[in-house]
């Protein structure tokens, strides 16, 4: 790389009067930085990584709200006949099912199968359903 020099003197190296222009070849060691500076570099470098620490709090705050939002069933919560979600996963029927009344069936039969665990919640639910404590053979009933 070389560096014009501009001569505005009387004297000159040439011994020429007048204004001229004179290339000087710059020293081998001498090195030209171009682009922004390290303190500039350092700061975008710290300003990125607050804005990936703000990022990265961010979505752990709105996963944590989705998990929070999703219904309790999903994480073992209580159905509405009053059975845990996994043992209603367990039970022959489950809330929402039509179930045709057999010869030999009575309330609590029917209620143990809803609920194994606690047939009492499960019985209410369905004398509340029905409006009577007495099943009909043949009669459809939909499960609370």
């Amino acid at each position: 790389m070389s560096v014009a020099k501009v001569w505005d003197e009387q004297w000159s190296p040439r011994e020429e009067y007048g204004r001229h222009l004179e290339l000087v070849a710059t020293p081998p060691n001498r090195v030209f930085r171009v682009g922004t500076t390290v303190s500039r570099r350092r700061a975008a470098r710290a300003r990125m990584l607050r804005r990936r620490r703000r990022s990265l709090i961010g979505l752990a705050l709105a996963l944590s709200l989705v998990v929070l939002a999703w219904p309790g069933h999903a994480f073992g919560g209580v159905s509405s006949s009053g059975v845990l979600s996994d043992q209603a996963s367990g039970s022959q029927l489950a809330s929402g099912m039509v179930y045709v009344v057999d010869s030999h069936d009575s309330i609590s039969s029917i209620a143990r199968l809803i609920n194994p665990a606690n047939p009492a919640i499960a019985r209410r639910a369905l004398i509340h359903e029905l409006g009577s404590s007495v099943v009909v053979a043949g009669e459809h009933v939909l499960i609370p």
